[in-house]
């Protein structure tokens, strides 16, 4: 899973630089120099990145993250680049675990505020990588929400979180994965069955 890691995260800082750094991204209130930031906190300063989890480190973690941000953007596009060997969430251990999914949503919130876009097209290894953290985010929110549903992609066996699912969302892989981030907007996805239940999955 490293690589596509990797594959994202070179996508992604080339993609900033080109865009620079007053593009508008889908992380709402957030520019690119604002997401680059974003990253640069997450990578190298765990303890401001606790306050993404923790709200009592929140107001801590958004100060850091905005003294990132007033860095040179290339300089600040270059750390997006090479995160330290020592980050505890991007080192040779944790990066595919934790950065596959991190990664592609993040070039996807840059890539997608653009008009025009079309879906990338994903190799076979990338969209198991995604499925496997897709398979929690989607039932994690389901069942959040209460509703029994199942979740399929083409070349997976469906995820079901009940015995008699109310929904069916079907989609690509990378799709879904964008979708149960939150980003339902900007995700091609097929929702069918209760129409009060697909109302509410759509908002």
């Amino acid at each position: 899973m490293n690589e596509y890691a990797r594959q994202e995260r070179r996508l992604l800082a080339d993609l900033l630089l080109s865009e620079g750094p007053d593009a508008p991204t889908l992380c709402t209130g957030w520019t690119t120099r604002d997401l680059a930031a974003h990253l640069v906190t997450r990578d190298r300063r765990p303890d401001a990145a606790l306050g993404m989890v923790v709200p009592a480190l929140a107001d801590f973690g958004e100060r850091v993250r905005r003294e990132r941000g007033a860095l040179p953007y290339p300089e600040l596009i270059r750390q997006v680049r090479t995160p330290p060997a020592w980050s505890p969430v991007s080192n040779a251990l944790t990066d595919g675990l934790v950065n596959t999914m991190e990664f592609f949503i993040h070039h996807e919130d840059v890539r997608r505020a653009r008009p025009g876009w079309e879906p990338r097209p994903l190799e076979a290894g990338q969209q198991a990588a995604l499925w496997r953290t897709v398979k929690l985010t989607s039932r994690v929110a389901l069942r959040r929400l209460g509703i029994a549903g199942e979740v399929a992609a083409a070349g997976f066996p469906p995820i079901r979180t009940g015995p008699a699912p109310q929904v069916r969302i079907t989609a690509d892989v990378g799709e879904l994965a964008l979708y149960f981030s939150g980003r339902q907007r900007a995700a091609r996805v097929t929702v069918e069955g209760d129409p009060a239940l697909v109302e509410r999955l759509s908002l």
